[in-house]
């Protein structure tokens, strides 16, 4: 974020949330999977596990937006997001909440299993001591 290319960019300016969140932050997109492997809630939650783990590997990151459909809200509260700004934009399909996460937040969430936990601990031990994590 902050290059003016996501969507979420223009959502934060216009509401006034322009912080030290900014700061190595990503707006999560769409994450599509072929209707033949739509399996429910676990499945989506350990994709956005293993896609979270990968990105952590590769960029540094701390905090997480996205707009999304209340019903979505709801979803992603789960995962470890809060609802910073309610009805944050509309269009003729409705109305999009503004959402935020922080890494430590979202991973511990996604973490469904006990490997998965305790991975999620190592990443974050590791980003602490490098001094990755705010």
């Amino acid at each position: 974020m902050r290059q003016g290319l996501a969507p979420c960019d223009k959502l934060v300016e216009q509401h006034g949330l322009i912080d030290e969140r900014l700061e190595r932050s990503w707006e999560v997109g769409r994450l599509v999977l072929d209707p033949r492997f739509r399996a429910g809630p676990e499945l989506l939650r350990r994709c956005l596990f293993l896609t979270m783990v990968h990105t952590l590997e590769n960029y540094e990151l701390d905090n997480l937006y996205a707009s999304c459909s209340p019903v979505l809200g709801r979803l992603y509260r789960r995962f470890g997001f809060k609802v910073l700004v309610k009805e944050a934009s509309h269009d003729a399909d409705g109305s999009y909440s503004l959402i935020h996460g922080t890494v430590p937040d979202v991973l511990r969430a996604l973490a469904g299993n006990d490997a998965e936990r305790e991975l999620a601990e190592e990443i974050l031990l590791e980003r602490e001591s490098v001094g990755m994590l705010q």
